[in-house]
């Protein structure tokens, strides 16, 4: 089914978000006056770019997680992030969805109908996960039915009651995408449909982890529900199933930190402003993983004064929260560690994920460390997560001496890897081991914010707080979640006072702790 553009003007605010997400990975004209026709792909292609792409558009927006990660610091100007400053959100995520319904009604078979269906709830389920995670409640059950129900100032729901509809909404697309047919305008999978069901599945599992502070809440059955999805569902098979785009050499379709003649023009990137942190260097070095050497320049101070490209002791590594005019200090004299130059050099460097097979296997195996799940052992889940990052960066590498600096993960070494940092201690330490485990793959990779959402979760990878630079007030704490959005205090401010008090006690400040951390 397809329509002409000019007689669905009311989604025209909608496409142009969904047109600022897609770059020029897809051409789609906005122009009032044109007769561009819309159909169910065309929509479907908006939203998972929006989601995949969105989030990681330039050089500048691609960093800022790492920044608030602690994986980076950036010695052009002082950021916010690096310094642990957060501000207000807004519900850009939310606003998309309005394109749901019309990819759903254009669908011209039944088959097809259950497929955009399933990927309607599944890009619900994700984009109400990401909004929550950053503020709490928000608008749930009366988001979206400004054109449907007329409801403009839709009311905020409890973060209980988002995370039980994100649960609903993804095991519908699990049962919708078993029975639907492969469709069109998916640029992650071509459409497959047996690929959507077990990233659904999988993410799934992600949101569950999330709740293992509400395992005793009833209505959740975060456990019952974790265990009939390892059991019963199809999951992610390995690094082909990841939820990533592949970056190309058309221009504007180059992977984000690159800069090449015919890439996006960030010249900056090649500027030295980049530095890596401590909190990724010396997991990787006190354990002589390799990974080191595809992340990471070494230091140019370092081999000038005859160290090898090839040793650790060539990657001297940043405290973040160092005060900023020391880091400029340290990026004058050049003696600090770069991201690796195939980031720069290579137009497709490596494919982005927002969600990768990697996550998942840890995420089994936290759980299993948890006790909810049992057949498998932690320790191959974690294996697993391992070996699988690192076959990703090598199957994405080139065989250049610049990229890896001599020091080739072999299937030899990436097999026997995982036995030298084997889990081991209390529980807690083993979750230690895991968490940091993921937050070293997830370097450039993962959802926005995962390094710091997973941080505040668990507390690993730990982070220094000093109190003498981080711009958060007070400077005795990490800040916990952002604001709400400036125009929800212009255009529907008695609703979100009312979410407020019911928090926070009507203050909508950074510090306060959402229902999902108590």
């Amino acid at each position: 089914m397809k329509s002409k553009f000019l007689k669905y003007s009311l989604l025209l605010p909608a496409l142009a978000l969904l047109s600022n997400g897609c770059s020029k990975f897809e051409d789609i004209n906005t122009n009032p006056n044109a007769t561009t026709e819309v159909n169910s792909a065309m929509l479907a292609t908006g939203m998972i770019l929006n989601i995949t792409r969105g989030d990681i558009s330039s050089t500048k927006s691609f960093m800022q997680p790492f920044l608030l990660g602690k994986y980076l610091t950036w010695g052009e100007g002082q950021e916010n992030f690096q310094y642990n400053k957060i501000s207000r959100t807004d519900f850009s995520r939310i606003t998309l969805l309005r394109n749901i319904t019309p990819m759903e009604n254009y669908a011209t078979d039944e088959g097809l109908k259950k497929s955009y269906r399933a990927l309607g709830h599944f890009i619900r389920a994700w984009q109400f996960f990401m909004t929550t995670m950053q503020v709490g409640d928000i608008p749930y059950t009366e988001a979206v039915k400004g054109e449907s129900d007329a409801i403009l100032q839709p009311k905020y729901d409890t973060q209980k009651t988002v995370f039980i509809g994100i649960l609903n909404e993804l095991d519908q697309a699990n049962t919708l995408f078993a029975s639907g047919s492969n469709f069109e305008g998916d640029p992650i999978f071509a459409g497959n449909t047996d690929k959507w069901r077990r990233l659904t599945n999988s993410f799934e599992l992600h949101v569950l982890i999330n709740l293992y502070k509400k395992t005793g809440d009833a209505d959740l059955k975060v456990i019952e529900r974790f265990k009939d999805i390892v059991s019963n569902r199809p999951l992610m098979r390995d690094y082909n199933d990841n939820f990533a785009l592949a970056y190309n050499a058309t221009a504007g379709q180059n992977y984000p930190w690159s800069d090449v003649p015919a890439g996006s023009g960030n010249s900056f990137v090649k500027s030295n402003y980049t530095m890596l942190t401590n909190v990724l260097l010396e997991p990787l070095k006190t354990t002589n993983d390799k990974r080191l050497f595809y992340y990471a320049k070494p230091s140019p101070v370092k081999i000038t004064a005859g160290v090898s490209q090839s040793d650790i002791a060539a990657y001297p590594s940043i405290e973040p929260s160092d005060s900023f005019s020391s880091l400029q200090t340290r990026r004058v004299n050049k003696d600090y560690t770069d991201i690796n130059i195939r980031y720069v050099n290579l137009v497709n460097a490596e494919p982005v994920g927002v969600f990768n097979y990697w996550d998942l296997q840890f995420i089994l195996a936290e759980a299993t460390i948890r006790g909810w799940i049992t057949g498998i052992t932690a320790q191959t889940y974690y294996a697993n997560g391992i070996t699988n990052s690192m076959k990703f960066i090598t199957q994405y590498t080139p065989d250049l001496s610049d990229y890896h600096h001599n020091m080739k993960m072999d299937a030899v070494y990436i097999d026997a890897f995982p036995a030298t940092v084997a889990l081991t201690g209390s529980s807690e330490q083993q979750i230690a081991q895991v968490i940091t485990q993921k937050y070293l793959a997830s370097f450039l990779q993962g959802n926005k914010y995962q390094g710091w959402f997973e941080n505040r979760r668990t507390g690993y990878p730990v982070f220094k707080l000093n109190s003498t630079t981080n711009l958060n007030s007070p400077s005795t704490n990490f800040p916990l979640r952002w604001l709400y959005p400036s125009n929800e205090l212009s255009y529907n401010s008695t609703n979100l006072s009312a979410a407020v008090a019911s928090q926070y006690g009507g203050s909508d400040d950074v510090n306060q702790t959402m229902w999902l951390l108590k």
